[in-house]
């Protein structure tokens, strides 16, 4: 539904800008701004882009999808509540839980109300707020949904699990082996990164951004850095945000052979696994030998890149882009021609593009289900205005599909990385690596950057020193893991694996 009100004429009239938010506006709302805003939710196509607490207010992100537009808004809570957004954005209701489990903050008629990154382990309560109270003394055990219906029986699975894989509980409620409805519980793996981060230098605060989830540590860096450049005003040289590009879609095709091998091990074709993860480790390699490591972790910084591109990287880059071109192709045929493969991921786990146009959800898990979305495209940044690439959307929405989507992406970014070894800027005299120091000053900046999994929002305000008051990295995994709940729905149990798989959602990314 696009013939509403546009986003900036109805914030314009129920907001007040707050200076000094870069590249994107922000909006201090009175509660009946909120409540005006929530009513014009229910019936437009905003995205909701994140939702997030500190003491005394709220804020939320929105993309106006067909125009691209975005916007901040924000709610003083001076008695620590907010009329909830869940209702016209379910995607909202366990970041408010986790802004009420960190910040003491109450979403009023919230969808559901119960504690989501707090399990009563933390030794305290609302840990953020400028009012921390003392853990409950006798904490009661988390009360999943009712279920109710003949025949039907739970199956607990987690949050430990039988491999080296992060903690999550999965309550599977049954008939036969016909899944009728999955519940998560998550939050076991909460580090406590935005605390971690407010009062660090912004160096520091980096390290930490580089470490939410480790294999989208680029992405998460990158979005860190161009949040803290915006809120500066800074730009970085040329060269930086090229390398930047490189390393993230190095990032991408390494983490995508490795999920297409995982899923068709699910199918029990251990075959592709075996295959694809030589391929995956060819990448990483490459990476160490361009970037000095195979994750290429703390090497976008905020400024710049912490090294640039060896002489023979050229080189290194377009041996790999001919070597996977060469490999993988076959592959991709194999895949396409296993019936026994086929049988198990067409059809299976399908998630209606109406639940991912509902939760916003991006990457893989939404253009497998029709939404276009690409954040290197909308809104967009630098270097990719000025390169050639296609977004591969598919609307089976299936586990097929999610395969494709992958397979799609390699190719793409094979192509980028040709296109960026091509173009890449001359080498500055005289650095040995492309960065720009950061004004000691404060502001407030915002990124969206394109990970693997999807769109990665972050949020950052600095104060005078340059010092991390405030900071919100949210993942895509957000918006991604509510609807693996969706995805298994009338599967049977044992397809599970493989629909997660699909997903690939990120635990410590989600829990940070």
């Amino acid at each position: 539904m696009y013939g509403e009100e546009p986003l900036f004429g109805l914030l314009n009239r129920i907001g007040t800008p707050v200076e000094g938010h870069r590249p994107w506006p922000r909006y201090r709302l009175g509660r009946d701004g909120w409540l005006r805003l929530i009513e014009e939710l229910a019936g437009n196509a905003w995205s909701l882009l994140g939702l997030w607490g500190e003491p005394r207010a709220v804020h939320a992100a929105f993309r106006e999808d067909f125009s691209g537009d975005v916007a901040v808004v924000s709610l003083d809570c001076p008695q620590g509540r907010f009329p909830s957004l869940s209702a016209v954005r379910p995607a909202a209701n366990r970041l408010e839980r986790a802004a009420h489990d960190l910040y003491g903050l109450t979403a009023e008629r919230t969808t559901d109300p119960r504690p989501w990154l707090d399990h009563d382990a933390w030794g305290v309560r609302r840990p953020l707020s400028e009012q921390p109270a003392a853990a409950a003394p006798n904490p009661g055990p988390y009360t999943f949904l009712p279920v109710e219906g003949e025949g039907l029986h739970q199956i607990p699975v987690g949050p430990v699990h039988a491999g080296i894989i992060e903690p999550g509980h999965f309550r599977f409620t049954a008939n036969g082996e016909t899944v009728v409805r999955l519940e998560e519980r998550l939050g076991y793996v909460h580090r406590g990164v935005e605390g971690l981060m407010q009062g660090r230098p912004v160096a520091e605060a980096a390290k930490l951004a580089a470490r939410i989830s480790g294999d989208a540590t680029v992405a998460h860096s990158l979005a860190f850095a161009r949040a803290v450049e915006a809120a500066l005003g800074v730009e970085v040289p040329a060269r930086a945000v090229w390398l930047r590009a490189l390393m993230a879609e190095l990032e991408r095709i390494a983490n995508h052979l490795g999920d297409i091998g995982a899923i068709c091990n699910d199918a029990a074709f251990a075959f592709m696994l075996a295959q694809t993860s030589q391929l995956r480790e060819r990448v990483l390699r490459t990476a160490d030998a361009c970037f000095g490591h195979r994750l290429m972790m703390d090497r976008v910084i905020p400024g710049g890149v912490a090294t640039d591109l060896p002489e023979r990287g050229a080189g290194l880059l377009q041996e790999l882009v001919a070597e996977l071109r060469k490999r993988f192709p076959p592959l991709v045929a194999i895949y396409d021609g296993k019936a026994s493969l086929q049988d198990r991921t067409v059809t299976t786990g399908i998630v209606p593009a109406e639940l991912v146009t509902r939760f916003g959800a991006g990457g893989h898990v939404g253009r497998a289900s029709g939404r276009d979305q690409d954040a290197r495209r909308s809104p967009g940044y630098a270097p990719y205005d000025e390169l050639s690439f296609e977004v591969p959307v598919l609307t089976e929405g299936d586990v097929n599909a999610r395969v494709w989507v992958r397979i799609r992406e390699v190719e793409q970014s094979l192509s980028l990385i040709e296109q960026i070894v091509a173009r890449l800027p001359a080498i500055s005299r005289g650095l040995d690596h492309p960065s720009v120091p950061l004004a000691g000053r404060g502001g407030e900046g915002m990124a969206l950057v394109e990970s693997f999994r999807g769109e990665i929002l972050t949020w950052v305000r600095l104060d005078g020193e340059g010092v991390v008051t405030r900071c919100h990295p949210r993942d895509p995994s957000w918006f991604q893991w509510p609807l693996l709940e969706a995805a298994i729905g009338g599967n049977i149990v044992a397809d599970f694996p493989l629909c997660n798989k699909s997903f690939n959602c990120s635990y410590a990314g989600h829990d940070l």
